[in-house]
């Protein structure tokens, strides 16, 4: 009988310690199970804090917060090699920030950026960073100085990565209407700033001299960094690129200016595919602007005739097969001078700068009409344009 009672006094305690961990094994189990259902309920709970909107904006006020959301994922931030970024990072001074960065915007889905070529101008190495905030290296494809437009191409990138900005029209905007200018000037994230179109039909100037007609004019904010960034239309359309502030000191003094998207639409496809604007030509070379301008005052020409002397043609060019005639010496070696072309088609024409813009709205092999002064004569031309291939 002994022996059975100690069997019982060690069974005991066994049978207890079995008890007990079979308890915590259920503890454990129920903690787990809680905070597994808080790890859960925190996720879920996380796209409904972010989607949360205050109650008292306007309906204004919600459409812009909506058109940034949409927007900005297409906006870059690009930086060149020319200049390392010196200073912190995270300081956003606006006067820190270093020249040789800017903004851009995505224009296909091939990893093709849009920016200023002011922007790029002197790069020896080019990042862009996206709104993920990743990194990559661009090369450029393709420049038109004359119309401070650059295009890059980002190497690599995913194409899932990358957001193409909504593509908009410029030729029925109307001054009053709302804009909204997106920028990166940092690569932490990006700024948004509002405004009206403020005028239409501006002009600024290029770095090579020449006018950049037609620009947008806007009160909307376009600080340094901003160069480059889409300036969108209410509906989030692009309207035109950021591309000059009025004001000495290069910071906002409330006057901004955008190129139009019409001409952004013609010229990157022409840049992308032939890295150069392919504009038209006479294929001639002109007097300069100054010297006719000192034929009238010296009444060598009538004052009231204005326009841009043949100086010398191409042989073969449009200008020659047209009949235009260049500066010449008759029999007696006196000169001759060359034909001053007044009009092309329906546009008057007063210097080179008009000339070229007027050129510009046409197409290789299109025919023009061309209104010429001819000694004390007005007689009209048919010229066949051709293609130009010295745009820089």
């Amino acid at each position: 009988m002994v022996p059975e009672q100690q069997s019982l006094r060690f069974d005991s305690p066994a049978r207890k310690s079995s008890s007990i961990q079979k308890w915590l094994i259920f503890i454990l189990i129920v903690l787990i199970v809680v905070m597994t259902f808080e790890l859960i309920s925190r996720k879920l709970r996380q796209p409904a804090f972010r989607s949360i909107v205050r109650k008292d904006l306007t309906q204004s006020e919600l459409r812009t917060i909506e058109l940034f959301r949409e927007s900005s994922p297409s906006v870059v931030h690009i930086r060149t090699a020319e200049l390392p970024f010196q200073g912190d990072p995270f300081n956003m001074n606006l006067q820190n920030t270093p020249q040789g960065s800017g903004s851009g915007f995505i224009w296909d889905r091939n990893g093709h950026v849009v920016t200023n070529y002011h922007v790029i101008q002197k790069a020896v190495g080019i990042t862009v960073t996206l709104a993920d905030n990743t990194t990559w290296k661009a090369v450029k494809v393709g420049t038109a100085r004359s119309k401070d437009l650059a295009v890059l191409r980002i190497i690599d990138a995913p194409p899932e990565q990358l957001k193409p900005i909504k593509i908009g029209i410029s030729e029925d905007l109307q001054v009053g209407q709302s804009v909204l200018a997106i920028g990166n000037p940092f690569g932490l994230d990006q700024t948004l700033t509002t405004g009206i179109i403020s005028g239409l039909g501006r002009e600024i100037i290029s770095v090579t001299g020449r006018s950049i007609r037609n620009v947008i004019q806007t009160d909307a904010a376009i600080n340094p960094g901003n160069s480059g960034g889409p300036l969108l239309d209410s509906s989030g359309n692009l309207i035109g690129v950021n591309t000059a502030i009025y004001s000495s000191s290069h910071v906002y003094a409330g006057i901004g200016y955008a190129v139009p998207v019409d001409l952004i639409s013609r010229f990157v496809p022409q840049l992308i595919r032939y890295g150069v604007i392919q504009i038209p030509s006479l294929n001639f070379t002109g007097v300069d602007d100054f010297v006719t301008r000192k034929l009238r005052m010296n009444r060598v020409l009538p004052q009231d005739v204005q326009g841009v002397m043949v100086q010398r043609v191409a042989p073969g060019g449009a200008a020659d097969l047209a009949g235009l005639k260049p500066i010449r010496k008759n029999e007696a070696g006196n000169f001759i001078l060359g034909d001053l072309i007044m009009q092309l088609d329906e546009m008057p024409i007063s210097n080179a700068n008009d000339l070229l813009d007027a050129l510009e709205a046409h197409k290789v092999e299109d025919e023009v009409t061309l209104i010429v002064y001819r000694n004390n004569e007005i007689i009209k031309l048919v010229a066949k344009l051709q293609e130009w291939k010295n745009e820089p």
